[in-house]
């Protein structure tokens, strides 16, 4: 007899710091193309690097931007978490290394708005 899914699993903190771990690397991987294609408008020209400069200047763009400092700061406190939980002396809760990870990636989020602001 095949039991079912148990969802009580998907409420513990771990789970969801897995899951951001893995959707922000999925989103920062679906970035790099954009990415690629923007640093490749440098190698067809000033004028058309500045067009699309000039494009990305917009305030969707600033917010876009905005999510992607948080999603890598995500992925990189997320990174940081596994490294711990892999060779760490592991004897504290973990839920706070996961909060502190959490709050790193919104203190980042917020710090790189406030630049964006002023």
């Amino acid at each position: 007899m095949m039991r079912t899914n148990d969802f009580r699993a998907r409420a513990h903190p771990a789970y969801w710091a897995f899951l951001v771990h893995r959707l922000s690397g999925l989103a920062l991987a679906l970035f790099l193309p954009v990415h690629f294609w923007a640093l490749g408008k440098a190698l067809q020209g000033d004028a058309a690097l500045d067009g699309f400069l000039r494009f990305a200047d917009q305030p969707l763009f600033k917010f876009g931007e905005w999510g992607l400092v948080v999603l890598l700061s995500l992925h990189m406190m997320g990174g940081v978490r596994l490294l711990l939980i892999e060779f760490g002396d592991w004897s504290g809760p973990r839920k706070n290394w996961i909060a502190a990870a959490a709050a790193f990636g919104l203190a980042v989020g917020l710090a790189f708005a406030m630049a964006l602001i002023s």
